[in-house]
C-alpha cells in the first residue's frame, strides 16, 4: 500500500510549510509557504550566508527604512531559493506590522513582486501573503485586480473566509492547530480528529465555498498532528511542516477522503460588508484573540530579523 503521504497527494495538493532547503529537496512538495518566523529560521542556515551579505550591502545604499527594505530582500531571497526547488508557488509575507494599513501593504507587496521580477521570477510563481484583517483583505482585492495573486493567512472564522472570497482572493489559509489550541485551553479538554474545532472550521469554510461555487482555494494550515491532516484529506491544499510530512511518508494504512468538491451541503449565502465583518469577528472570541496573537507573533519575529540586520549594518 502507498504511504499515507502518497495517498494524501492523490487527493490534495501538498504544500511544505518551511524554509528548510534540505527538507524541501527531500520531501518534494508542490508549493512552499513562508512567514517571518520561517524566514528568520532559514537565515540561520549557511545556505543563506551569501544572501545576507548581498542584502546588507544592497541595503546600505538605500534611503528610507533600510532595515525594513533589507528584511524584505531577505524574505525574497529565501522565496527565490524555494522557487527553484518546487514546481508550484511560494508564498512570501508582507510585514505583519502593516496588517492594518491597506495602502502600505499594497506598496510593499508591489515592491516584493518587483524584486522577484529582477531575479527573473514571474508573479505567477508567487503568492503575496497578507493577514486576513479587513485592511489586509482590501489590499488583496486591489492586488488581485492588478494580477498579483494573494494568500490570506491567519484565517480563523467563516466571516474572514467570506470576506476573502468576496474580494476575489486566490487562496486562504485557515489555521487548524491554533483554533484547536484555543479551544483545548478554554475548555480544558482534548479532541479527536473528527470533533476537532480546527478541523470543523476548515470543513465549514470548504463546504461554504463549494456550495456557492467560490473559486478561492482553501489551504488548511498550522497542524498539530497527522490526525488533523487526515481529517481534511481532499481539501484543495494542505500546508504541512517537514516533521509531519515525514511522519505521513513513513506511515501505512488507508487514508479516506473527507472533503470533495462534488459533495457539499446547501448553506445560505451571507453578505459580508465591513460592518458585518467587524461585528462577526467581535462576537467570536477565539478568532479575535488568535488573529491578534498571530499578528503579534509574526511581528515579534520581524523585529528579531530587523535587529539582526541592524547589527549587520553596524
Amino acid at each position: 500500500m502507498p504511504s499515507k503521504l502518497d495517498q494524501l497527494r492523490s487527493m490534495t495538493t501538498v504544500v511544505a510549510d518551511t524554509g528548510d532547503i534540505e527538507a524541501v529537496r527531500r520531501l518534494k512538495p508542490v508549493d512552499c509557504t513562508t512567514n517571518p518566523s520561517i524566514v528568520l529560521k532559514a537565515l540561520e542556515s549557511p545556505d543563506f550566508a551569501e544572501a545576507m551579505t548581498e542584502a546588507v550591502s544592497w541595503g546600505a545604499k538605500q534611503s528610507g527604512d533600510r532595515e525594513a527594505q533589507i528584511a524584505d530582500r531577505l524574505a525574497v531571497s529565501v522565496g527565490a531559493t524555494l522557487v527553484g526547488l518546487v514546481p508550484g508557488r511560494v508564498s512570501t509575507e508582507v510585514d505583519a506590522d502593516l496588517s492594518f494599513d491597506t495602502k502600505a501593504s499594497i506598496a510593499r507587496a508591489t515592491a516584493m513582486i518587483a524584486q522577484y521580477a529582477e531575479r527573473g521570477i514571474g508573479r505567477e510563481r508567487i503568492l503575496v501573503k497578507l493577514a486576513a484583517t479587513w485592511e489586509g483583505i482590501r489590499a488583496a482585492e486591489v492586488l488581485q485586480k492588478a494580477g498579483i495573486d494573494c494568500n490570506l493567512t491567519l484565517v480563523f472564522s467563516r466571516a474572514q473566509a467570506i470576506a476573502c472570497a468576496d474580494a476575489g482572493v486566490f487562496l486562504i489559509s485557515p489555521f487548524v492547530g491554533r483554533i484547536t489550541d484555543w479551544y483545548s485551553k478554554s475548555m480544558a479538554r482534548t479532541f479527536t480528529p473528527e470533533e476537532d474545532p480546527g478541523v470543523q472550521s476548515v470543513r465549514d469554510i470548504y463546504n461554504y465555498y463549494k456550495a456557492h461555487g467560490i473559486k478561492t482555494v482553501v489551504m488548511g494550515a498550522s497542524f498539530r498532528s497527522t490526525g488533523q491532516i487526515e481529517a481534511l484529506a481532499g481539501c484543495d491544499r494542505l500546508t504541512i511542516s517537514p516533521a509531519l510530512l515525514q511522519q505521513l511518508g513513513e506511515s501505512d494504512g488507508a487514508v479516506a477522503r473527507k472533503l470533495s468538491p462534488d459533495n457539499f451541503a446547501a448553506v445560505e449565502k451571507i453578505n459580508m460588508d465591513e460592518r458585518a465583518f467587524r461585528w462577526a469577528l467581535n462576537e467570536d472570541a477565539m478568532a479575535t484573540e488568535m488573529l491578534a496573537s498571530g499578528i503579534r507573533g509574526f511581528a515579534k519575529d520581524l523585529v528579531k530579523l530587523r535587529e539582526i540586520v541592524r547589527q549587520k549594518l553596524g
